[in-house]
């Protein structure tokens, strides 16, 4: 039996993108593990793996914890597991394992594989920020069997900095959108009304959503600015925000709404299991990020065949330079206001524009990202995994 173990910075990451993959593998005859920081609060976790590991590690990588316990942590666990894999998935959970591995002969240590969900360094960091992280990557690049990149740009920079060799690089489209979960067919016209009803809409009255977690590079403000300035251009104040997910900002942006006067406009929804019956109930969505990898958000929406409004950044900008929504400059809230008002104002031309949404996802569809990941594992390991077929499970 092979053996995977997952590894993140906190567990919620194992939730929010890798419980598909967990399960799949595990169906193919795979010991899927998992180690994160906040594990022991993830009550889904112990159900789609078959062990979960606490680790004592942040998402700061400087902190300097994640070096007196952490890494003694992490490399106590590989040693003992007896893995044949060990997949990372964001940053500083990747220079800590692969720092606890370095000293080992590639011939006696697990292959290590690490997907980068949108690299740290940008084209807008701050520059101490990102001569950190690529620091970090640079420095951790040799001691990787495979790099994934999920988008285009990172794939470039992957190669510009030399942070890995061409043949050590992998390319897939982002980490998977359930087509069929994520479907116009999925939500029925009750589920929508409901939702709307919920959230105190009559039934003309239009919905944009934004689904995010509140973190500062999320710019939830500009959204907020959006709306505000949508008011000032129209000459009317009908339009609602919903916001939807969690974090540490979640109570500024909320004053910040109410420092707007936009308190009777706004729905701070917190974490959401209706994602899609949320999203095909507004008229668009919205998404002012100012870093992203190739983000779920707008994946989902689109395969929802509802267009977005986002900004012109890595992963944004590939996603819907094909047309599927808006793009506009990161900052900039009376473009993204004018967005919203064409929404409004050409609703024929925005519907056509989810529809073709739809088309453009259908690369990112979670089984192609599944079974790319079959033939890297197989390739990895040096043999072919099964097939659910196989198994008898296809």
């Amino acid at each position: 039996m092979p053996k995977v173990l997952f590894l993140a910075n906190i567990a919620r990451f194992f939730t929010d993108f890798l419980l598909p993959f967990a399960d799949h593998f595990r169906a193919l005859g795979w010991q899927v593990d998992a180690a994160a920081a906040e594990m022991t609060g993830c009550t889904e976790c112990p159900l789609h793996f078959d062990r979960t590991f606490d680790l004592e590690w942040s998402r700061n990588p400087l902190d300097t914890q994640n070096f007196l316990r952490g890494l003694h942590q992490v490399r106590s666990l590989i040693a003992e597991g007896g893995y044949d894999l060990i997949h990372i998935h964001t940053p500083v959970s990747a220079f800590l394992a692969r720092l606890a591995l370095r000293g080992i002969p590639p011939q006696r240590r697990p292959k290590i594989i690490y997907t980068v969900h949108g690299y740290h360094f940008h084209k807008r960091g701050h520059p101490l920020k990102n001569l950190v992280f690529l620091g970090i990557e640079k420095l951790a690049g040799p001691w990787t069997d495979y790099l994934v990149v999920i988008n285009r740009e990172d794939e470039q920079a992957t190669l510009r900095y030399n942070i890995v060799p061409q043949n050590r690089l992998r390319y897939m489209p982002g980490i998977g959108v359930d087509l069929a979960h994520y479907s116009p067919s999925s939500v029925s016209p009750q589920q929508i009304t409901a939702i709307r009803s919920e959230l105190g809409l009559s039934p003309e009255q239009p919905l944009f959503v934004m689904i995010a977690e509140y973190d500062p590079e999320k710019r939830h403000r500009d959204a907020l600015q959006a709306l505000a300035r949508l008011n000032q251009r129209t000459g009317r104040n009908d339009a609602v925000l919903a916001l939807a997910g969690v974090g540490r900002l979640m109570e500024e942006v909320r004053r910040q709404a109410q420092a707007l006067g936009l308190e009777p406009q706004v729905r701070m929804l917190g974490w959401r299991r209706d994602v899609p019956t949320l999203v095909r109930a507004a008229c668009a969505t919205l998404l002012p990020s100012e870093r992203e990898g190739l983000p779920r958000a707008v994946l989902e929406s689109l395969a929802l065949e509802v267009p977005v409004i986002g900004c012109n950044i890595r992963g944004v900008q590939e996603l819907l330079e094909g047309g599927g929504g808006l793009l506009v400059e990161v900052g900039d809230v009376e473009a993204m206001a004018q967005g919203m008002q064409w929404i409004l104002e050409h609703p024929q031309e925005a519907a056509q524009m989810g529809q073709t949404g739809r088309q453009r996802v259908a690369a990112y569809d979670l089984k192609n990202i599944i079974r790319l990941h079959e033939m890297l594992y197989s390739e990895a390991i040096g043999k072919a995994a099964p097939t659910l077929s196989q198994v008898g499970l296809g």
